[in-house]
């Protein structure tokens, strides 16, 4: 059977145009007043991604650790930014907590597929490296949104219960745990029940280009496996991680709720 990869050409590219207009009219149909947006997202979008396109294959040539190293952790910063902006309920922005979480999850999983699993020609392929922390980071770092936004909700809603077990003699986290797993089990369960239907009602995108670029649809299949309990995986710790971080900086020295939370 044929695999061959089916490029995309010049005239291809701009009749996806197509989509973007069939988009606007949504928006200009039911008056969402969303034209200006989608249309300064799709420039950006095409920007972007053509830059990045130049710049991988720069970086894939070089295939330096000095350069792969620097730009996993830009890539961990910048999404650890984007998670800790979705908070809002903090007391304090919860970045540098985000950043270690998201570092220390995406680096202990990543290389454990990269190197045990994958285990490319060198070992620290950047054409390998890049894709799988980045998809690693993506997802871990909207688990990790919902777990900080739900740890902080579940405070908020839970002040005068928590309060109480606090005077009754419990330790900080004997007062917060049950609010605690709540917060890990909301930020994984979109991955599990990904887990759950994936194959029966989608197609993972990284199945679907492995397809489309011409990849046998079995190999396609056993990468997207591996993709999807990794990033299984990630998440888990990464949720696991930022709640240890988290929890004992909503206490005092003398194990009370900081005054912040009470201002919310």
């Amino acid at each position: 059977m044929d695999y061959s990869y089916i490029p995309i050409s010049n005239l291809q590219l701009l009749l996806s145009i197509i989509l973007v207009l069939l988009t606007g009219l949504v928006s200009a149909f039911m008056q969402l007043g969303l034209l200006k947006s989608l249309l300064w997202g799709t420039i950006r979008a095409f920007l972007q991604l053509t830059i990045i396109g130049y710049a991988l294959t720069f970086i894939f040539a070089v295939n330096k650790l000095y350069i792969i190293i620097p730009i996993l952790l830009l890539m961990a910063f910048v999404a650890s930014r984007e998670a800790s902006r979705r908070v809002d309920k903090a007391p304090e922005s919860p970045l540098l907590i985000s950043f270690l979480s998201l570092t220390a999850s995406t680096f202990v999983v990543g290389l454990i597929v990269v190197m045990l699993i994958i285990t490319p020609e060198p070992l620290y392929s950047a054409r390998v490296m890049i894709p799988i922390f980045g998809m690693i980071l993506g997802n871990s770092m909207n688990g990790i949104a919902l777990a900080l936004d739900r740890m902080y909700s579940e405070i908020h809603a839970h002040i005068e219960e928590i309060e109480e077990l606090l005077a009754l003699g419990a330790s900080p986290w004997e007062a917060v745990q049950d609010y605690m797993k709540a917060a890990v089990k909301s930020g994984m369960t979109p991955t599990i029940n990904s887990l759950m239907v994936v194959g029966l009602v989608s197609l993972p995108g990284m199945m679907t280009g492995q397809i489309l670029a011409g990849m046998d649809p079995q190999n396609a299949v056993r990468y997207q496996f591996v993709v999807m309990i990794m990033i299984a995986a990630a998440v888990a710790i990464g949720c696991l991680l930022i709640v240890l971080l988290s929890y004992r900086k909503l206490f005092t020295e003398d194990q009370a709720l900081i005054e912040a939370l009470y201002q919310k």
